[in-house]
């Protein structure tokens, strides 16, 4: 049941499960997929992992499913304030601040949005100021003439946006930092192991990243978010490897697996210096030898019982087990219409005597 989901999710969250209790979260939404709630309390245990991308969506979707739940407002402004997106943090606040007046979580939050966007806003003007007063200041003794710069033949010229990437077992993570770039300027593709990004802007040179990347991905599963300061892309890994880099050259290319645990029947092995010993083998042929083994005397006789008991049916097994305790050891049917109904008297060998203890 979706709630006893619920539950269980919750006691992980107090607990400081927040992996399991996002896996538990998954599962009731499965069940009911359009309860707002979970989508609230998922996107507050992805908060806690850090995953403010997936928290941003499951607001989102919160919000989609009730716009009236002031809670899905309260996590997209958390999980976008991480995410360095002030101005779409405070607009989410705002509107969640309508919606729960009272609720000093969201005052607190809007003029902490606030005082960010005045400073990211401060360092845009100091940053213009200082630009031009060097424009301006700029003495005719620093123009390097026509002349000298065509000595210069080697010009670098560096990339419109920068990017970096990490990457967890299952996924890598792009990040092109563009800001203030309109999603319907933005196109990604995904290949078999080609990441192809354009950025075409109205009176500028497109801007294109096309790495063949370190390893293959899975397409149909790879998504991208267009945010205001920056682009992010999610690679979903074909295989649980390394990318020792993000693009793919033949110096690069060692894989180095990644450990994760498998449900198979395989058994974990492990690095030594001694000789490895093939331990089914061994096994197998111990249990050869014991079934060779030729054996004298009272050894060999039960060894010849085990072997009819270890095969035989229930009926035989009880007639055995009766026969032999109620007769003291002196006798072994196998036979249980005979001995299943009356008790088996002991009968000694030829020149012994049947003592009772």
């Amino acid at each position: 049941m979706a709630s006893d989901l619920e539950a269980k999710a919750k006691e992980a969250f107090i607990d400081d499960h927040f992996e399991l209790s996002v896996d538990l979260y998954t599962q009731a939404i499965a069940l009911s997929p359009k309860k707002s709630e979970l989508y609230v309390d998922r996107a507050q245990a992805n908060i806690k992992l850090g995953h403010y991308t997936e928290a941003v969506a499951d607001a989102n979707k919160a919000i989609e499913l009730d716009p009236s739940n002031s809670k899905a407002y309260l996590r997209k402004g958390t999980a976008c304030l991480k995410l360095e997106e002030y101005q779409t943090a405070k607009v989410a606040l705002e509107t969640g601040s309508a919606l729960a007046s009272g609720d000093s979580r969201f005052t607190n939050l809007i003029k902490e949005c606030e005082k960010l966007i005045a400073e990211e806003m401060g360092d845009l003007t100091q940053e213009s100021v200082e630009n031009n007063v060097q424009e301006t200041v700029k003495s005719s003794a620093d123009i390097v003439p026509v002349s000298d710069q065509l000595h210069h033949a080697t010009i670098e010229v560096k990339p419109k946006f920068r990017h970096e990437y990490y990457q967890k077992p299952e996924e890598v993570v792009v990040t092109i930092f563009a800001k203030g770039i309109p999603a319907e300027n933005v196109a990604v593709q995904f290949g078999e192991q080609i990441l192809s990004v354009t950025i075409d802007l109205p009176g500028e040179d497109a801007y294109r990243f096309q790495p063949r990347l370190f390893g293959k991905i899975i397409r149909e599963k790879c998504k991208f978010f267009v945010l205001s300061t920056k682009i992010e892309i999610r690679l979903v890994k074909a295989e649980q490897i390394h990318w020792t880099s993000l693009e793919f050259s033949k110096e690069n290319r060692i894989i180095q697996s990644i450990n994760v645990p498998s449900s198979g029947s395989q058994k974990p092995s492990y690095p030594s210096s001694k000789p490895r010993r093939d331990w089914d083998k061994i096994e197998a042929e111990v249990k050869k030898e014991e079934k060779d083994e030729k054996l004298d005397g009272d050894a060999a006789l039960n060894k010849f019982f085990r072997d009819i008991y270890k095969d035989a049916d229930e009926d035989t097994r009880r007639a055995m087990q009766k026969s032999f305790v109620e007769s003291n050891g002196t006798v072994l049917s196998t036979n249980w219409k005979e001995v299943g109904s009356k008790k088996v008297e002991g009968s000694p060998p030829d020149g012994m005597e049947l003592k009772k203890w």
